[in-house]
């Protein structure tokens, strides 16, 4: 399969990386190369498709809509985010399977740090105890799979203060650096 890897070593504008995406869905949906994209956000709050305005505890913050599952959250310097453009059709047309292999590569990435962690069949995401450290927000257009994960390496979660990230109290989000206590 030809997948272009790609990984950004500033820090991308979300609406600008979204398009860029979105064009990549539609050269994909036309037998295109499919994408796996390493990168940052500046802080940036993304709100997905079962988002509610209550879930905004600081409305001064500016909040972009997506067209990805999920609720509000937060994307900030420190945050991986890990999206790809995959074509399912040349894959199992599986979407619980393709969550389950992310969650699984985010649980073996964590496990470098030595730290355990584990999936949650009601929350989706990776937990390190009863705190979120990955969140996972796809999308799947006529089997093209797009959007992806982040993973909380480094950033400023107090960022999440502002919001009900995933639905969650905001003080159950945790990063690398919290959990290792020290500079990742």
């Amino acid at each position: 399969m030809d997948v272009e890897i790609k990984i950004s070593k500033k820090p991308v504008n979300y609406r600008k990386a979204i398009n860029i995406m979105e064009k990549r869905v539609d050269k994909v949906k036309k037998g295109g190369r499919e994408l796996v994209w390493l990168l940052e956000h500046p802080t940036t709050y993304t709100a997905g498709v079962r988002f509610k305005s209550e879930e905004i505890l600081d409305k001064s913050i500016n909040i972009i809509k997506t067209n990805r599952g999920g609720k509000i959250t937060l994307h900030n310097p420190g945050q991986k985010i890990i999206y790809f453009v995959l074509n399912l059709n040349k894959r199992k047309k599986n979407i619980r399977n393709l969550i389950n292999q992310i969650e699984k590569i985010i649980i073996k990435f964590l496990s470098i740090y030595k730290i355990k962690s584990h999936a949650d069949k009601k929350n989706i995401g990776i937990w390190v105890k009863n705190k979120k450290i990955a969140a996972i927000g796809i999308r799947v257009s006529r089997w093209v799979a797009f959007h992806g994960f982040s993973i909380n390496i480094d950033n400023d979660i107090h960022e999440y203060k502002k919001i009900v990230p995933c639905g969650l109290d905001n003080e159950r989000i945790t990063s690398i650096k919290n959990e290792k206590k020290k500079n990742i």
